[in-house]
């Protein structure tokens, strides 16, 4: 797995807009302060002429001029570390005018982004070797203060840390709108983890140390579902890659139900994509809460995933749901997890 260099701390930042730009309030306002705080750090920037856009279906611009923007930055010597603007709808159609021959040749180079970047993220890892950072994108940094997962994310992207651990409170209703751009998450909710662990019972495995190690992969299930089975899908070849290491799958879901859920989850296991699987991270589902005939958040996960007799640690803080911890794709993770407490270490 190849690791990008980190952002030095007068490197310049690279912004992207290969799903949403920020053209419409809140966003636009947050990503001009999010740039105002990152030059405080030291940091110069490189903006793609689609970051303002708003001309796209789903994304900021075409998908010819979304893809070429992505592919141009990732390759430009302009640009030490590419963020992405924003999550958005149909990042997908990008893919086809996205070189990634062109990008396995360049000097690697981290991307930051979550949600509808899994498009990105994910294939940076799969199809190229190289690690990406699942973790809020660029107007986040606008907030005011930035939160401790902020921070973190910051942390990652500049090498100054690589542990993360779970935030103790999250947001259910966020507060930011048009009016108040740069508001903070709005924590109301106590964290609380579910776990699965085989041959022991829901209730008692709150008890259990779990420890995991292999390779972090994964993203929105929204997205990955997508791409499973199609030209871009070279999950078994990254799986046999890294067979002897193991593979930890983090996964979170944005517009899909519970339904949803465990039809994204049998999709991507009939496609082979559970192969080497030590272990399963699982964060907070938008549907967080709801019931549709029996299923909730959690039986769909295990009734997929149970077979595989393979700890599953669910409501964990990452995705849609903030805070969320960053996580880098591709890297060998070691997870300690017990009660509501979780840690993960990464590394090449």
């Amino acid at each position: 797995m190849r690791f990008p260099e980190f952002l030095k701390p007068d490197g310049t930042i690279g912004f992207v807009a290969p799903s949403f730009g920020c053209n419409t309030e809140p966003y636009k306002t947050a990503f001009v302060n999010a740039q105002k705080k990152l030059g405080e750090l030291g940091h110069t920037f490189d903006i793609g002429p689609n970051c303002y856009a708003g001309d796209g279906i789903g994304i900021s611009s075409t998908p010819e001029n979304c893809g070429k923007e992505l592919t141009d930055y990732y390759c430009s010597e302009n640009n030490d570390v590419l963020m992405s603007c924003g999550g958005g709808e149909l990042m997908c159609e990008t893919l086809d005018y996205v070189d990634f021959e062109r990008i396995k040749a360049a000097k690697p180079k981290w991307y930051m982004g979550f949600s509808d970047n899994t498009n990105f993220t994910f294939l940076l890892t799969t199809m190229c070797d190289v690690a990406s950072i699942y973790a809020p994108c660029a107007a986040s940094f606008g907030m005011e203060p930035w939160h401790e997962s902020i921070q973190d994310a910051y942390d990652i992207l500049t090498g100054e840390k690589n542990i993360v651990k779970g935030y103790p409170m999250w947001e259910k209703e966020g507060i930011r709108d048009e009016e108040h751009p740069l508001l903070p998450y709005n924590l109301t909710e106590k964290r609380e983890l579910y776990y699965y662990i085989p041959g022991v019972g829901g209730s008692m495995a709150r008890d259990y140390e779990v420890f995991l190690s292999g390779r972090l992969v994964g993203g929105c299930m929204d997205c990955l579902v997508n791409l499973a089975g199609t030209n871009f899908d070279k999950v078994a070849e990254f799986n046999e890659r890294y067979a002897d290491e193991g593979i930890v799958w983090f996964l979170e879901a944005c517009d899909l139900n519970v339904m949803g859920i465990r039809r994204a989850l049998w999709n991507m296991e009939h496609a082979g994509w559970f192969k080497h699987v030590k272990g399963f991270i699982i964060g907070r589902p938008l549907c967080f809460g709801t019931d549709m005939m029996g299923m909730n958040q959690y039986n769909a996960v295990t009734g997929i995933l149970s077979k595989y007799k393979v700890p599953i640690i669910m409501d964990t803080d990452i995705g849609h749901l903030s805070p969320m911890m960053p996580i880098i794709c591709g890297s060998h993770a070691e997870i300690h997890a017990l009660g509501n407490d979780i840690s993960i270490r990464m590394t090449n």
